[in-house]
């Protein structure tokens, strides 16, 4: 699934999103308990599992996280795709027509 851009955008705007990605791109295929544990010891964040599920449905929806479910464990993946996409559709050729 191709997320709309403005959706990509959307969810990069949340610090509590950028750093849930931060985490996946340091150790990608973490459960949601694994995420959160993450979150609290590093950055010091204190929200909800309920709350960091919520931000991680929003990257979903994105597409910039995928779920791979493996009993009764949810896995998270960082899809860069539609990172690319943006990447491809502004930076690249801009970059292209000035050496």
């Amino acid at each position: 699934m191709v997320a709309d851009v403005g959706d990509v955008f959307k969810a990069l705007a949340d610090p509590t999103r950028r750093r849930i990605l931060d985490e996946l791109t340091e150790r990608d295929g973490q459960t949601l308990f694994e995420l959160c544990a993450r979150l609290t010891m590093k950055h010091q964040l204190t929200s909800s599992r309920q709350a960091i599920s919520q931000h991680l449905d929003l990257l979903e929806a994105a597409g910039l996280v995928e779920v791979r479910r493996q009993g009764r464990y949810k896995f998270h993946h960082l899809n860069t795709q539609p990172l690319e996409q943006i990447l491809t559709r502004w930076i690249r050729p801009t970059a292209q027509e000035n050496p």
